[in-house]
């Protein structure tokens, strides 16, 4: 079956992504550094500066992957939930932490669908690469606001979706020539890594996501390009 034909549809996608990262997990931070070409640390540190944790803030990091943004918001002082759908994710962040730190995550497998935590928890909620790969991103918004107490902070990292048909064809053909190489280096199947532009292309875009947000009750919603836009750090508050 083709790559567009399994993320079709909500239910195919969900079955796909989650096989997919159970997949790559253990060669997922080499990935991020190879696909960012390095500079995938600094645009998660400049998702923390923006999310502005502190001492006595709780911070929800989704998608969390093996904890980098967890891990940088608990050095700034929160106290922080790492959640990701794929086990072996938390296995990995778990393995990152030093249990006698008085600072580090908690890591739990959970949906981003169907977060399981009461109501206004959380004055932080981040989340890298996470809204890109949700089957029900206006479900997942939601969520998210649920979860944030009135005046919180969220704070995305994604790919973008570029507006300029161009610049969008020529990024989408890097991603998928680099990342059937990767894919097949790794793995023997390049479809691997071509996820990244085939979910793109079905990724509504750093405007959109912004529309989406105010429509669901976030006030302040913008974007901030990284990378000449190829990339882009969503910002919103919970209103």
């Amino acid at each position: 079956m083709a790559l567009d034909d399994r993320i079709a549809t909500p239910d195919a996608k969900r079955r796909y992504v989650r096989a997919l990262f159970a997949t790559i997990a253990d060669r997922y931070d080499v990935i991020t550094v190879a696909l960012s070409c390095g500079r995938d640390r600094g645009w998660k540190r400049r998702v923390v500066a923006l999310a502005a944790p502190s001492a006595g803030r709780r911070a929800l990091d989704l998608a969390t992957g093996t904890g980098d943004i967890a891990f940088a918001l608990a050095a700034r002082g929160a106290s922080v939930v790492g959640l990701d759908i794929t086990p072996r994710m938390i296995e990995l962040a778990r393995g990152k932490r030093d249990m006698a730190a008085a600072d580090a995550p908690a890591f739990l497998v959970g949906d981003m669908l169907a977060l399981p935590f009461p109501s206004a928890s959380f004055d932080i909620v981040t989340t890298g690469y996470g809204l890109r790969n949700v089957p029900d991103l206006a479900a997942a918004l939601d969520e998210i606001r649920r979860v944030l107490r009135p005046g919180g902070q969220f704070v995305s990292l994604d790919f973008n979706r570029p507006a300029n048909g161009a610049v969008r064809a020529a990024y989408l053909a890097y991603l998928h020539v680099v990342g059937g190489a990767l894919g097949w280096l790794l793995h023997r199947d390049p479809d691997t890594y071509r996820y990244i532009p085939a979910s793109i292309r079905r990724y509504p875009g750093a405007g959109a996501v912004v529309a989406m947000l105010e429509a669901r009750g976030f006030a302040r919603a913008t974007y901030h390009r990284v990378l000449g836009g190829l990339m882009a750090i969503h910002h919103a508050t919970r209103s």
